[in-house]
């Protein structure tokens, strides 16, 4: 039986000085990360970046905005950590900022792709025959586009406003391409949950489709399917800063770690701190998310413990 289920949980066996309690697997994982230095790891600085991106100005008072030419590539002051950039911008500043854009792209777009993802995995591993068939060779169709081109076909179609700075445009790129790994994972789930006994028995007593998706299936495929959305996040912003970075994504007066690094990219060799903070900042962002992803997938998967 499924070790998830909400009608008839199944338990795992207490471990030494439980008190002889058994725990559910949700619990189980949880003791899991809890032990686990990446799981912390990943969260502090998870919770870093969407501390600096939801109150930018707890981490500096300047304006990134705040441009002067006579500083250009001026070295680390005490209100300028990471010094100037090429236009006399404060590098610190711009960092800091910068993660503002790309969390809202990163959760956006994702829950965009999740819903998406959602909808046809469910459909097709729920339903199966033709319409599983019809969905997933669309889905086959879907990956056979090459991601970094399509998303810069559909962004800059997208982002053709010149009064737009390319936000919406970049959340609606990536979502829209980037749901077929998590269609795959959902459909997967649902095929190895609508098969359990409890399904069984829920269907024999007279339970119509709704409920056995939304009471039974559905939140017993769940686990997987976050996993893989946490990891789709932090793929996702980096898929932001790629955009931006070749000049098609964020614009205007977007902060951007992507836009900061495509500026300093032409100046390395006489200034390399505008270009080594943003690519810090987001390298470590992205592994974040891809560290939290692994550690859950590994504390709620039973094959890996």
């Amino acid at each position: 039986m499924n070790a998830l289920t909400t009608e008839t949980p199944v338990l795992q066996p207490a471990p030494a000085g439980s008190g002889g309690r058994a725990r559910s697997l949700a619990a189980d994982a949880w003791h899991d990360l809890r032990r686990s230095k990446i799981f912390w790891a990943a969260l502090v600085i998870i919770a870093a970046v969407l501390l600096m991106a939801a109150w930018p100005s707890l981490f500096t008072s300047a304006d990134p905005h705040d441009c002067v030419l006579g500083r250009k590539h001026a070295g680390p002051t005490g209100s300028a950590i990471f010094g100037y950039d090429f236009q006399g911008c404060d590098v610190y500043a711009k960092t800091v900022y910068g993660a503002r854009y790309s969390i809202v792209v990163g959760v956006f777009s994702t829950l965009i792709a999740g819903v998406i993802g959602l909808t046809v995995g469910l459909a097709a591993g729920f339903f199966g025959g033709w319409l599983d068939a019809l969905l997933s060779r669309f889905v086959d169709v879907m990956l056979g586009i090459p991601f970094l081109l399509g998303a810069i076909v559909l962004a800059k179609r997208l982002s053709s406003d010149p009064q737009s700075n390319g936000v919406l445009a970049v959340i609606v790129t990536l979502g829209v391409l980037g749901w077929t790994t998590a269609a795959r994972v959902m459909r997967s789930s649902v095929l190895q949950a609508k098969n359990q006994d409890y399904v069984a028995a829920a269907r024999m007593l007279g339970a119509g489709s709704a409920r056995l998706i939304f009471r039974h299936i559905l939140p017993n495929s769940m686990a997987p399917y976050v996993v893989v959305l946490t990891i789709l996040l932090g793929i996702n912003i980096a898929s932001e800063a790629t955009l931006s970075f070749l000049g098609i994504g964020l614009k205007g007066d977007a902060v951007s770690w992507g836009i900061s690094i495509s500026e300093a990219t032409g100046y390395v060799r006489v200034a390399a701190g505008p270009l080594i903070w943003p690519s810090v900042f987001l390298a470590a962002t992205v592994l974040a998310f891809i560290m939290l992803g692994d550690a859950v997938r590994d504390a709620f998967d039973p094959k890996l413990r």
